[in-house]
């Protein structure tokens, strides 16, 4: 899978879990009453997206993002491309963590207020990732991938050639 569309799908599959929490934690705080929790939510959720908003205010690649892509393994093929796989390898503390929340949510919504401010923070801060990790796969002519990797080890990339970029029109 292209590292850009995971990163793309990283921030969509965050902003569904935030809207999920979010759905969750309104049911919740409906059925309790409790003006306080209301007030505390909106405070978070406030608080969260302007912090996601900061983080991901950059347009270019963020030093975790340019340390993996500097310490991609260069391969002259294209790697096995499985995207469903990768995902779920790859996000599958998200998938947990918002499964967990809404889950534990009906008992104290509270939870799922927490949760989805982090997965706002998350959708936000990395909202411009995908297209600094394009203008650098233009700009010297390869593309990255997700290497197969154990979903417990960090993850890791593989440079591939791509076609064009910028070397190819500068003047020698």
């Amino acid at each position: 899978m292209r590292f850009g569309d995971f990163l793309k799908a990283t921030v969509l599959l965050s902003a569904g879990c935030a809207t999920l929490l979010a759905t969750v934690t309104v049911l919740g705080i409906a059925r309790e009453g409790d003006r306080v929790v209301i007030v505390v939510t909106a405070a978070w959720w406030l608080i969260a997206i302007t912090i996601g908003l900061s983080l991901g205010a950059r347009t270019n690649a963020s030093p975790p993002i340019a340390r993996l892509l500097a310490g991609a393994r260069t391969q002259t093929t294209l790697p096995e491309l499985n995207p469903g796989t990768t995902l779920l390898n790859r996000l599958w503390p998200l998938l947990l963590c918002g499964v967990g929340a809404a889950g534990l949510s009906f008992v104290e919504p509270q939870v799922s207020t927490v949760a989805a401010g982090f997965t706002l923070i998350w959708a936000l801060a990395w909202r411009t990732q995908e297209r600094a990790v394009l203008a650098i796969e233009e700009r010297d002519g390869v593309r990255f991938y997700v290497d197969r990797t154990s979903p417990f080890s960090p993850i890791k990339l593989i440079r591939a050639p791509g076609f064009g970029g910028d070397y190819l029109t500068r003047p020698s």
